[in-house]
C-alpha cells in the first residue's frame, strides 16, 4: 500500500529512498500524482504544463533520491521538488499577463479597464480529477482542494506574483506549511519566506474580485447551481437569448483566453447571442447543444454547434462560470482543445 510504504520513509525514519528499486519508488510517487499535479497547476495556471511538471518532478526525484534523508515525509520531499521545478519552468517561460484592450463589445463606458489583465496560458482543471486528489486517509493538507484556492479568479490573480512569492503563498496559505518548512523548500531564510508571503498577500488582495466572500464555492454543487446550468443549456439549445439574459448579472464579464478579447455587460453579451441565434444574421452559428460539467470547482457548460449543411455538432467552447447570488458574474470561455481533459467528445 502506498500510504504504508510512504510512512516507512517518513519523518524521523532515518531511511533513504535511495534503497528503493524503481518499481517501488514509482508506486510511492504515483500515489501523490494527482495532488502534485494540482500543486503544479496552481503554480502555473496551465493544465497541460501541470502534467509535464509532474513528470519532471518524478524524474528529478528519481535522479536525486540519494538526497532524501528521512527528516520529512516522501510527500513533503516531492512537493519541494515540484515547487522548485515549477519555479524553474516559470523562469524559463518568462510569461507575463497582458493588459486587456478596451472591450470588444460594451453597452456601457469601460472606465474600469485600467489594470485588468488576461492570462493567455490559463486552462481549466476538470473537477473529475480534483475529486481524485487524495485518498480518504491522506494527510489533512491534501484535502484542501475540496474547498480552497482552485477557482479561476484565484489562479488568474496569483499569476501576477513572482515565482517565489507565488510558491510561498501556496505553501503557507493553501497547504498550511510552517514558515520553517516553506523556507527550507525554497532554500531561503525564514525572514525571506515571511516577507515573500506578506508581499504576495498584498498583491492578491488587489487582484481578487472585490465581492469575493470566500476562497471558493462549496464542494458539492447546490441545487440552485444545477438549476442555473439547466436553464443555460435550455436557453442555448432553444436559441433563447432573453432566457439566457436572466441568468446574468448586469455587469457580467466574458473573457476568452488566450486572447485579450472580452465583453463587458449583459446587454452587449446578449446582443451577440441574438445575432448568433438568428438564421438570417451573417453572424448565425447554427444549432446548439450543450453539456453540463464542472471545472475548478465552478459550474461549466461545454457547447457544440451544428452549422448549416453539416450533419454533426462540433465542439465549440467550454464556458466556466463564476456565480454570485444566483447570477453569472464572469464567463471564461476556453477553446475546444480543452475538451479531451474533461472526457468530452469533439463531436456529437
Amino acid at each position: 500500500m502506498v500510504e504504508g510504504e510512504d510512512a516507512r520513509f517518513g519523518r524521523g525514519a532515518g531511511q533513504s529512498v535511495a534503497t528503493l528499486d524503481e518499481p517501488t519508488f514509482s508506486r510511492i510517487a504515483e500515489g501523490h500524482r494527482r495532488e502534485l499535479q494540482v500543486h503544479c497547476y496552481r503554480m502555473l495556471g496551465s493544465f497541460e504544463d501541470s502534467e509535464d511538471l509532474v513528470q519532471e518532478t518524478y524524474l528529478r526525484a528519481w535522479r536525486g533520491r540519494g538526497s532524501f534523508e528521512g527528516r520529512s515525509s516522501v510527500r513533503a520531499w516531492l512537493y519541494r521538488i515540484a515547487t522548485n521545478a515549477c519555479i524553474d519552468h516559470i523562469d524559463r517561460a518568462a510569461r507575463t499577463p497582458i493588459a486587456r484592450r478596451q472591450p470588444a463589445f460594451s453597452m456601457e463606458p469601460a472606465s474600469d479597464t485600467q489594470g485588468l489583465t488576461e492570462v493567455p496560458w490559463l486552462q481549466p482543471f476538470p473537477d473529475r480529477l480534483l475529486d481524485q486528489t487524495a485518498p480518504p486517509d491522506a494527510e489533512p493538507d491534501a484535502l484542501v482542494i475540496s474547498k480552497e484556492t482552485i477557482e479561476l479568479a484565484f489562479l488568474i490573480a496569483i499569476q501576477h506574483l513572482p515565482p517565489q512569492q507565488r510558491a510561498a503563498l501556496i505553501l503557507r496559505d493553501v497547504l498550511a506549511w510552517s514558515a520553517n518548512d516553506t523556507a527550507a523548500a525554497l532554500d531561503i531564510s525564514v525572514a525571506s519566506a515571511n516577507s515573500a508571503l506578506q508581499r504576495a498577500r498584498a498583491t492578491l488582495k488587489e487582484r481578487m474580485p472585490a465581492r469575493r466572500l470566500d476562497w471558493g464555492p462549496a464542494v458539492d454543487p447546490s441545487e440552485a447551481e444545477r438549476h442555473l446550468l439547466q436553464e443555460c443549456i435550455e436557453a442555448l439549445e432553444k436559441s433563447d437569448p432573453d432566457r439566457f439574459a436572466k441568468l446574468l448579472r448586469t455587469d457580467v464579464r466574458v473573457t476568452m483566453p488566450p486572447d485579450a478579447f472580452w465583453i463587458l455587460g449583459r446587454d452587449a453579451f446578449v446582443a451577440g447571442l441574438v445575432a448568433q441565434f438568428d438564421p438570417e444574421s451573417p453572424a448565425y452559428f447554427g444549432e446548439w447543444r450543450a453539456v453540463a460539467t464542472r471545472a475548478n470547482r465552478q459550474p461549466a457548460v461545454a457547447t457544440y454547434v451544428r452549422q448549416p449543411g453539416q450533419t454533426e455538432f462540433r465542439a465549440q467552447v467550454l464556458n466556466v462560470f463564476r456565480v454570485e447570488d444566483g447570477l453569472i458574474t464572469d464567463i471564461t470561455a476556453f477553446l475546444p482543445d480543452v475538451f479531451p481533459a474533461f472526457e468530452l467528445p469533439m463531436t456529437m
